[in-house]
Formats: structure tokens, C-alpha cells, sequence
């Protein structure tokens, strides 16, 4: 199964771009919300975040995510510890998930595609970028956040430019008419490549 990731800054639209490829058949992986779920059912996980977060990592209602954020999103050393943890797990779950899909290609979305070093577990790489007002604008309108806090996370990211720089191919969201186009341009030159790999 040829294996796509697709990655975005914050507001950039990488899930527009995914949902876009859904509708047209594309079996889509969210790493991130799988590996929360991950997190909650499996047990060797549970146990290996117990081991290095201690028990305050889990509550009756399963991840403890403000205990755990407050832990790692300031130290490096612990993000790095975290992701240690948790990458193996979910890139596993997805060999697993992708093995099962039908269709020419599968994609994986991830928020941090490239500092996690997952490139290395697909075939192609897809950056989504949006200008930085744009990208602030939507995500105080989805999330109520100020537009400080939108540019800090925007600043704990990498930029547009590196992703541009690492990924294989750049679709540039701003307007949604525009997009889909991009978005069919872009599934047609991924099935070509599946079929030619």
C-alpha cells in the first residue's frame, strides 16, 4: 500500500485538505486523535505512560491530557520522552489500519509529521500552508482563542517554509474553490505515483 503523509501548521487546513481526499475514496489516518485513543485502550501503552509520567497520567475518565500538557509542552526532554512512547505505538497501529484499507493509497495526518521523524514510515509527504493572518483568523474563530495564543502555538511549530522545503508536494489553502481544484490535482498525481512506485 503506497502511504501518503500530510502535514500543516495549526489553521493551515491539512483536515480540509484529508476530508477533500476522503470524498473522493482515500482512506484517511488521524494520528492524532488515534493516538489518544491509543492511549486510552491499550494497555502496554497505559503502562509505559504510568512508568514515566507517574499515576496522575490517568483519571477515572482516562487521559489525564491537562496533567500530561503541563508536563511535556514546556520541557522538551519530556515531549521527546512522550512521543518516545506513544510514535512507536500509533505508526504500528497504522501499518496495521493501512494493511487492511483498499485503494491505490492511504494517507496519515499528522500535526507533527516531520519532528516526529514519521517521513521516514511513508512514501510521499504533502505540506498544507495558509498565510499566517489567515491561519490566526481561523483558528480564534474554531478554538475562541486570542490571537496571542494562536501565535504562540504558531511559533512552537515549524514553519511553512521548512515544511515546504521537506515535503514532496505544497497545496497553499486560502480559498475553498481554489482547493478542491488543488486537491484533484493533487490526488491524481498521488494515484499516478502509487500505480508507478
Amino acid at each position: 500500500m503506497y502511504k501518503v503523509g500530510i502535514t500543516g501548521g495549526i489553521g493551515s487546513g491539512k483536515s480540509v485538505v484529508c476530508r477533500l481526499l476522503g470524498e473522493r475514496g482515500v482512506a484517511v489516518y488521524d494520528a492524532d486523535s488515534m493516538a489518544k485513543g491509543l492511549m486510552a485502550t491499550s494497555k502496554e501503552l497505559r503502562e509505559a505512560l504510568i512508568e514515566a509520567f507517574g499515576v496522575e497520567v490517568f483519571t477515572s475518565e482516562g487521559v489525564n491530557r491537562g496533567y500530561l500538557a503541563a508536563r511535556v509542552f514546556s520541557d522538551a526532554e519530556q515531549l521527546q520522552r512522550l512521543n518516545a512512547i506513544v510514535h512507536p505505538a500509533v505508526m504500528e497501529d497504522f501499518d496495521r489500519w493501512a494493511e487492511a484499507q483498499q485503494g491505490h493509497y492511504v494517507v496519515l495526518e499528522s500535526a507533527i509529521l516531520f519532528e516526529a521523524g514519521l517521513e521516514s514510515r511513508v512514501d510521499a509527504t504533502v505540506a498544507v500552508m495558509a498565510p499566517e493572518e489567515l491561519r490566526v483568523e481561523r483558528v480564534m474563530a474554531r478554538d475562541g482563542a486570542t490571537k496571542e495564543q494562536v501565535l504562540a502555538r504558531i511559533n512552537n511549530q515549524m514553519s511553512d517554509d521548512e515544511r515546504a522545503d521537506r515535503a514532496k508536494y505544497g497545496v497553499v489553502n486560502i480559498d475553498i474553490e481554489d482547493l478542491e481544484e488543488d486537491v484533484e490535482q493533487l490526488h491524481r498525481r498521488l494515484l499516478y505515483d502509487a500505480q508507478h512506485q
